[in-house]
């Protein structure tokens, strides 16, 4: 998969340059029209991460492939993109038009009391996906008319109108049911066990010893897909033959080489950045699942 695209990447990417304003507001917010020529001649969309959330409103026909569903849309689609979860669009019609916006999660931050991520369009499994009907779409260009309209205006608090527009379409689509008949994928376990993995891959590579892998059980990652752990393990156990822990230690095991080859931090912060809570403990751990300790690993 490629490395999450940062803001900066995406500008430079699809129109060559940054924005001077970049960084000088406050969770960072822009909005644009679709215009099928300008699109056309961007680059492809990679399969990958953003660090930014995204909500686009497209006319025409394409697959958004999210996570671990594929979903075929031909008419007007909204969808919300959260920087959790890998996407691309493959576009299937030469003509779509549309808009989108993107912006931080600090956009949002002092507005919403239980953070964007609860709400279930972004949220961890959720289904983002919103067909509209004629009057719909009507509703939802208009919302991103006037944010067009108002980003390029000298008004002193334009964000705070700008946040209010965004919120607007979170509520109206969250009455709106999401289009279940669009989600594609071979069965529920499937999809758990996709997710699952999406969670576990998020939390590496370590990066630096004050960084650490905190979701260390399948029960921490239950609780993150709001399902009972037995409902996650039997849904792993039966797409991958391996149990949740199997995945866990695995993961951790490949992780701990990798710091003690290629970084020079010593034992004790290698153990606490994989979320052990004494050097003895990740000592033991390794030496179980390699069959040496983590100081003859290191200079072999």
């Amino acid at each position: 998969m490629a490395e999450t695209e940062t803001l900066q990447q995406f500008y430079q990417n699809k129109f060559q340059n940054v924005p001077e304003c970049m960084g000088q507001e406050l969770g960072h917010f822009n909005v644009f029209k679709i215009d099928s020529n300008q699109e056309q001649k961007t680059k492809a969309i990679k399969y990958s991460r953003r660090d930014f959330y995204k909500i686009s409103l497209l006319r025409g026909k394409a697959i958004y492939n999210y996570a671990d569903k594929s979903i075929e849309v031909d008419g007007t689609t909204l969808i919300f993109f959260n920087p959790q979860v890998p996407y691309t669009i493959e576009y299937l019609s030469e003509e779509r038009s549309g808009f989108f916006c993107i912006f931080k999660e600090s956009f949002f931050s002092e507005i919403l009391r239980n953070g964007i991520n609860e709400l279930p369009m972004f949220a961890i499994g959720g289904k983002p996906a919103y067909i509209l009907t004629t009057d719909q779409d009507t509703y939802v260009s208009n919302i991103f008319e006037k944010a067009i309209a108002e980003i390029n205006s000298d008004y002193r608090f334009k964000y705070d109108l700008l946040r209010n527009y965004v919120t607007e379409m979170i509520h109206y689509a969250m009455k709106i049911e999401p289009s279940e008949t669009l989600y594609r994928h071979p069965d529920a376990n499937s999809r758990i066990t996709a997710v699952f993995t999406e969670l576990l891959e998020r939390q590496f590579p370590i990066e630096s010893p004050a960084q650490r892998f905190n979701m260390r059980s399948a029960k921490d990652f239950a609780d993150q897909l709001a399902i009972h752990v037995n409902h996650l393990n039997r849904a792993i156990r039966r797409t991958t033959g391996k149990t949740t822990t199997d995945h866990i230690f695995e993961r951790l095991t490949s992780e701990a080489k990798a710091l003690l080859k290629h970084t020079n931090w010593n034992i004790s912060e290698i153990s606490y950045s994989l979320g052990f809570e004494e050097p003895t403990h990740f000592n033991n751990f390794f030496k179980k699942h390699t069959q040496t300790t983590p100081s003859a690993f290191r200079i072999v």
